[in-house]
């Protein structure tokens, strides 16, 4: 069992990865996870609403299963395959996440500042989660995408807009974390 505990290398994963898009090709499937959103809203009924969720969401139940086992996934990894929830970070993170008040940096998995059970008492963080989700939302509709959608299928695809849009995820990322994260914190 210690082998799975560890984190596989790149030669491993990699080739996996590589191996499950090859799979999705072969079938004329795309992968993608926010994909799965529209396929919910549809079958919620939201195409009595938006022309938007007016399509066949039955064609989607696949990626709805990829959906679900990575929850699976997730939680068994999780509980049961980790002994060590905490990311090792460089300590000038740690210092640098202290200095803007994220005192469990280093400690937890994610910061109990915004994540914790007394972080949705607080006004501020509910209104920096719910701005901070509707963006998300909306950038991955509008890039017609999410992050895994193009950065791993896409690219795989040799989709250009894909190409362009994992750029800008990271460009984006770049700028939040040394602009405006220092700013909000």
């Amino acid at each position: 069992m210690e082998w799975i505990l560890e984190p596989w290398p790149w030669y491993v994963s990699g080739p996996l990865i590589a191996l499950t898009m090859f799979t999705l090709l072969y079938v004329g499937r795309n992968f993608g996870m926010s994909s799965n959103l529209r396929t919910l809203c549809a079958i919620g009924g939201a195409g009595k609403t938006s022309t938007f969720f007016q399509f066949d969401w039955k064609t989607q139940r696949w990626n709805l299963l990829v959906m679900i086992g990575a929850i699976i996934g997730g939680f068994v990894g999780s509980q049961y395959l980790s002994d060590n929830q905490v990311p090792d970070l460089n300590p000038k993170t740690i210092e640098q996440l202290k200095a803007s008040g994220f005192e469990s940096a280093g400690t937890t998995y994610v910061p109990t500042e915004l994540f914790g059970e007394d972080a949705f008492s607080s006004p501020t963080t509910l209104i920096l989660l719910l701005i901070g989700g509707l963006l998300v939302g909306f950038g991955s509709r509008y890039a017609g995408g999410c992050t895994s959608g193009h950065s791993i299928s896409g690219i795989s695809n040799l989709q250009m807009p894909s190409l362009i849009a994992t750029i800008g995820f990271f460009i984006g990322g770049l700028i939040m974390i040394h602009l405006i994260f220092p700013f909000i914190f």
